[in-house]
């Protein structure tokens, strides 16, 4: 499903996130830079040790922060690291709409064109699906709905439920 916003399209995808042939993917990031495991490790498995080393050079970050790597082995050029909220650690939805705004905002620095999202911290970090959902889309709304090179955004989701939330969420944005 897809929703235009300004000049750019913002897009939801079900499938591997390491897959997406974007100029960057985003990887929900722990404050180390660390690709342990989820996204972050498929990231690693997937794009090889060069993203680890870099990371190690530009760790830490804070939540909400953003940090720009290669892409390595993976289809996209590069890799932009993001610390979302852990739930429970309190302003978790501004702490989420900075890592989403901070990312969009580093893929423009750059000049790339498009870049891919997961759902940010609703693996391990326990952030719920539906609010994610929410705040993810309409912050990229947002900021695309200002002066910004990028032309597409795609939230990549990896099972069905949660592509079905988003689904949700943005055709109550967008309509259709």
């Amino acid at each position: 499903m897809e929703c235009r916003v300004n000049k750019a399209i913002l897009e939801l995808v079900q499938g591997d996130i390491t897959d997406q042939a974007t100029d960057a993917i985003v990887n929900a990031a722990n404050s180390q830079l660390v690709l342990g495991g989820g996204v972050a490790g498929a990231i690693r498995r997937k794009g090889g040790p060069a993203i680890q080393e870099e990371c190690r050079q530009k760790a830490p970050i804070e939540v909400g922060e953003a940090a720009i790597t290669t892409g390595g082995d993976l289809k996209a050029r590069y890799v932009i690291h993001t610390v979302g909220p852990r739930m429970g650690e309190g302003d978790e939805d501004v702490k989420l709409k900075n890592a989403t705004w901070n990312a969009l905002k580093l893929a423009d620095e750059n000049k790339l064109k498009s870049i891919a999202f997961p759902a940010i911290s609703t693996g391990i970090f326990g952030f719920p699906m539906e609010r994610c959902a929410e705040v993810m889309i309409g912050t990229i709304i947002e900021y695309l709905s200002d002066e910004t090179g990028l032309q597409r955004v795609v939230i990549c989701l990896f099972d069905k439920k949660g592509y079905k939330t988003f689904v949700g969420a943005l055709e109550a944005r967008c309509g259709r």
